[in-house]
């Protein structure tokens, strides 16, 4: 038996597709382009190349990006001022603050002075309460990816009996509020989770979140369930010098097992920033009180 490979990158390419299309669409009926604002803290290389990427993607979809880039010796009252700054322009439909900070900035109170209606990474505390009590709100990228991805193999989601391994606030605690919202029953495990491996192999959908290489073996899977995996890992370099992305599950042994499974790279990744430039799509169309797009 091998598994199907979820091709993450072709389904955020025409997401994507839609997004651009929907953005024109917007233009010549409304003269609107949204705008996001990106604002880097230092010079984290991995930061500012994921940020290139991201810019690069917002001028494809005919959005406006809105780059700021702060020294790593700004405080945080410079940064919350920015933010500040950007909440009231009314170009900006998005923002997003790079993560993670210095360790002299509260992430939480930076995130906290962001505008919730311009919150597309759905990190403000009114979004993540919103999204808990099952009402209307601007959601985290990642598990939107998710449950997409997972969509492609199952009409529906209902009544599926999916494993979340992870209880971060930016993947694992939304996507089970995402998981519920379709009808599933959700199970949340974590590092203190007793028999984690029993717990994996009751899953009809499987979703691996917890940030270690390969920790997710074979065995651990039941035979013919949807496996998506969150992790991306560096690595060390083998015998040929080069270091290697792998996600949180061990692919080698699960592709035998699985039905269905993400790759890494190339599965949730690209989808994170389609659903980031769909984010924006919503936030400008609400700022603008047009009605939600269709994507």
């Amino acid at each position: 038996m091998t598994a199907r490979i979820i091709d993450g990158k072709a389904i955020a390419a025409e997401l994507r597709a839609a997004v651009a299309a929907e953005t024109r669409r917007l233009a010549a009926a409304h003269g609107l382009q949204p705008g996001l604002a990106v604002v880097l803290v230092g010079d984290n290389a991995a930061s500012r190349s994921y940020i290139a990427g991201k810019s690069r993607a917002v001028i494809e979809a005919g959005m406006r990006p809105v780059d700021h880039q702060l020294g790593a010796d700004a405080d945080e009252q410079a940064l919350i001022a920015l933010v500040q700054k950007l909440n009231a322009d009314p170009a900006v439909h998005g923002i997003l603050v790079q993560m993670p900070l210095p360790p002299s900035i509260d992430a939480a109170r930076v995130i906290a002075s962001i505008d919730p209606a311009k919150d597309v990474d759905g990190f403000h505390p009114l979004n993540v309460g919103r999204l808990a009590s099952g009402l209307p709100a601007l959601v985290p990228c990642t598990p939107m990816g998710c449950i997409t991805l997972a969509k492609t193999v199952h009409a529906s989601l209902a009544g599926l009996e999916a494993v979340v391994i992870g209880r971060s606030g930016i993947v694992g605690r939304p996507l089970v509020q995402l998981l519920l919202a379709e009808d599933a029953t959700v199970t949340i495990a974590h590092s203190r989770s007793r028999d984690l491996p029993a717990l994996c192999r009751r899953a009809d959908l499987l979703c691996a979140a917890m940030g270690r290489a390969e920790m997710v073996r074979g065995d651990w899977i039941k035979p013919g369930a949807t496996v998506i995996d969150v992790g991306i890992n560096r690595m060390p370099a083998g015998g040929d010098g080069k270091s290697r992305l792998v996600g949180d599950v061990c692919f080698a042994e699960a592709v035998a097992v699985a039905g269905a499974i993400t790759p890494v790279p190339g599965g949730v990744g690209p989808m994170t920033i389609a659903y980031l430039l769909v984010n924006t799509l919503r936030a400008a169309c609400a700022q603008a009180g047009l009605p939600e797009p269709s994507v």
